[in-house]
């Protein structure tokens, strides 16, 4: 009974939060609209509905950065609902609201959900003879889609080579955009969807001094990344 009143009393909070929030929006005070739905948030962290709210108002009033984060935390929350198309919605929302900001964790998350069989592998020893690469490191505690995130970022241009246990693939990128992939034989977008499968391993990239032939255009690097993920729905039904 205790828990069932509890529950109760949230829920109502949360109705009174938001229908407070929207008389401060009313008046046109969004910075008490927020706070308002902030403190509802402290007790009641999983709702949806504050969160929705929380992101529309800090969108709509000049808070990018507040609403890129409330972005991540909803994506979080529908991909433990598995509703995946709305938690693309928010990754994509959130790197527009703010292209700073890394949504790698929800990227591994969706693929981790959508693709349980893809377990990490042991990684190759290093060898000592290795060349020189501007960014390296282990997929085991580095996702393929956080040195995406880096390069990005530095807007560079040259190859990340992903070495798996079982296949090795190479993604080419001008000025942070991936513009091409090569896995299994396969090129272009078909590539890249055998590189989002390597899970385990190392990766290094090396910059090139000189651009590269363009085979994928996607719209952006997230779009491309989630449209591949959607794919693994696809092909399972």
């Amino acid at each position: 009974m205790v828990n069932s009143d509890s529950k109760a009393e949230h829920v109502s909070d949360a109705d009174a939060a938001l229908l407070d929030a929207e008389l401060f929006i009313k008046y046109k005070v969004p910075d008490k609209a927020i706070q308002c739905l902030r403190t509802a948030l402290q007790r009641s962290p999983r709702s949806l509905p504050l969160r929705e709210r929380l992101r529309e108002i800090c969108a709509a009033h000049k808070h990018p950065e507040d609403a890129a984060r409330e972005c991540l935390k909803l994506a979080s929350l529908y991909i433990e609902r598995e509703e995946f198309e709305t938690a693309h919605d928010r990754l994509l929302e959130a790197k527009h609201l703010d292209p700073r900001i890394n949504i790698a964790a929800g990227l591994e998350a969706i693929r981790r959900a959508r693709r349980p069989d893809l377990k990490p592998a042991p990684v190759a020893e290093a060898s000592s003879d290795r060349p020189y690469a501007t960014l390296a490191g282990d997929l085991q505690v580095i996702s393929a889609f956080d040195a995406i995130q880096v390069i990005e970022n530095a807007k560079l241009t040259g190859t990340l080579i992903l070495k798996g246990e079982a296949q090795t693939g190479r993604v080419v990128f001008n000025t942070g955009q991936i513009v091409d992939a090569e896995c299994a034989g396969l090129k272009g977008e078909s590539g890249f969807r055998q590189i989002v499968e390597i899970t385990g391993g190392g990766f290094e990239f090396k910059i090139s001094p000189q651009e590269f032939p363009v085979n994928i255009t996607a719209a952006s690097n997230t779009n491309l990344i989630l449209d591949t993920l959607r794919q693994f729905d696809e092909d399972s039904q």
